[in-house]
């Protein structure tokens, strides 16, 4: 198919969907937009929901390519590690990766904006208030509510970027042969805010994402440009320590007193963002095929992932990158960049959703672990002494662009075979200065 002429319909104006519209555009093709939604650049969009994103090397990658990159890290925080705070308020810094090795947190509405403004920029026809409500895969056409009404529209391709729950996807699921599969965790998770100190600076390290485990929950906090964090509490449904459980004022007071006593009285606004704050799910989708025809599913439409991995935004942006390079590749041909973008994305997506569910674990368990902090110490002296041959398994993902997801599981795999060996050698924490280190690498090149 040729550029020239051609019609494609982005069904969601979200991340995804506005970054793939610029891609698209830059290609040559007409491109229009539809969303249900009121443009988020002149009305306030729901409380609640507008968690900070960590934008990291796949993403920036994916920016890059359309000349982006520079325009967005302008309001994003450089985000050297994780800062662990104990229940005494004690806080230990774990880089994330190498010095200079960052990930950035970003506002997830600014950054919707500004990929808005630049796509119309280039041309981008936005159409909001217009809900996909079904697709005729045989003709490659949208039906489109607007107010009362119905339109028609036929495209020449047609891409579902429309969210977990994805109107293009949901006409998919009724047809023959497609496999798709959802599955909640059992926690849910409530958005608060923690204003800027009296001095319009942060209350605590700016550039950290802050990290309060408690084992079976945990809250979080990434930093605004304004002096500000955006937190987020992560915390079962059901159960003794549960939502269910913080009913009254008096008990989330209380619960968040005992529990997160350094930061419980830095939030002014507790009490009314826990009431007025949506308690939100959180969902893995699985599906495949992502096409139909001429109709192609991305992002979370076709891979819905938990975000304790910081990579659903990523991975989405991620998509736009690979598509566009199998368009170049197989100059524009849409037949055959569909079923190969697919093919070739399923494995890395189906692994980082497996990777994002495991990092939760991490994050509200192991973080705060003297035997998890002493494995990532032997870790990080591994990729000191052999940085080509041992990159731990959170680099590969976040700062190793290069590095597929699916080869990132697989590698990652072996190294925790590898480590829970040495974990377990007598006095190893007195004794892992004196490791034979070249030994232990060596053991990766065994099948």
């Amino acid at each position: 198919m040729n550029a020239k002429n051609k019609h494609i319909g982005i069904v969601g104006a979200g991340l995804v969907g506005s970054l793939l519209s610029i891609y698209l555009t830059k290609r040559g093709y007409k491109v229009s937009v539809f969303e249900r939604r009121l443009d988020i650049r002149e009305h306030v969009i729901e409380a609640g929901r507008s968690i900070n994103m960590a934008l990291s090397n796949r993403g920036i990658r994916a920016l890059h390519h359309v000349g982006l990159d520079e325009l967005l890290r302008q309001n994003a925080i450089p985000m050297h590690g994780r800062m662990v705070h104990d229940l005494t308020g004690h806080q230990n810094l774990q880089p994330y990766g190498k010095q200079g090795q960052y990930i950035n947190s970003i506002s997830r509405s600014g950054l919707n904006r500004v990929l808005m403004t630049q796509a119309e920029k280039l041309g981008v026809d936005f159409n909001f208030e217009h809900r996909c409500v079904q697709v005729d895969f045989e003709k490659t056409e949208l039906t489109l509510q607007l107010n009362s009404g119905l339109h028609h529209k036929k495209f020449d391709v047609i891409i579902g970027t429309d969210g977990a729950f994805s109107a293009v996807r949901s006409a998919m699921q009724v047809t023959d042969r497609f496999d798709y599969a959802q599955d909640y965790i059992d926690h849910g998770y409530k958005e608060l805010r923690i204003p800027a100190g009296p001095n319009g600076k942060h209350v605590f390290e700016t550039n950290a994402l802050h990290i309060w485990p408690r084992e079976s929950f945990m809250l979080i906090a990434l930093p605004n440009p304004d002096g500000t964090f955006v937190a987020t509490f992560f915390f079962p449904f059901r159960g003794a320590t549960s939502f269910e459980k913080l009913k009254t004022p008096g008990q989330v007071e209380q619960f968040f007193q005992a529990t997160f006593p350094d930061v419980a009285p830095l939030m002014p606004t507790l009490q009314e963002d826990f009431r007025d704050n949506p308690t939100s799910s959180l969902v893995t989708i699985k599906c495949f095929p992502w096409h139909r025809n001429n109709t192609l599913i991305m992002g979370d439409a076709a891979h819905g992932i938990v975000p304790f991995f910081g990579q659903g935004m990523n991975a989405g942006f991620e998509d736009c990158y690979v598509l566009d390079q199998l368009l170049t590749e197989h100059q524009d041909d849409w037949k055959k960049a569909i079923p190969e973008f697919e093919s070739y994305r399923k494995p890395d997506t189906d692994a980082i959703a497996e990777l994002a569910l495991t990092n939760f674990i991490e994050m509200r368990d192991l973080v705060a672990d003297t035997d998890f902090i002493l494995r990532k110490k032997i870790e990080a002296k591994l990729h000191a002494l052999y940085p080509e041959r041992w990159i731990p398994l959170y680099a590969m993902v976040t700062f190793n662009e290069n590095i597929r997801y699916s080869e990132a599981l697989n590698i990652g795999y072996k190294q925790k075979a590898i480590m829970d060996k040495v974990m377990q050698q007598p006095g190893i924490a007195s004794t892992w200065t004196s490791l034979n280190f070249e030994q232990i690498i060596a053991q990766l090149n065994q099948p």
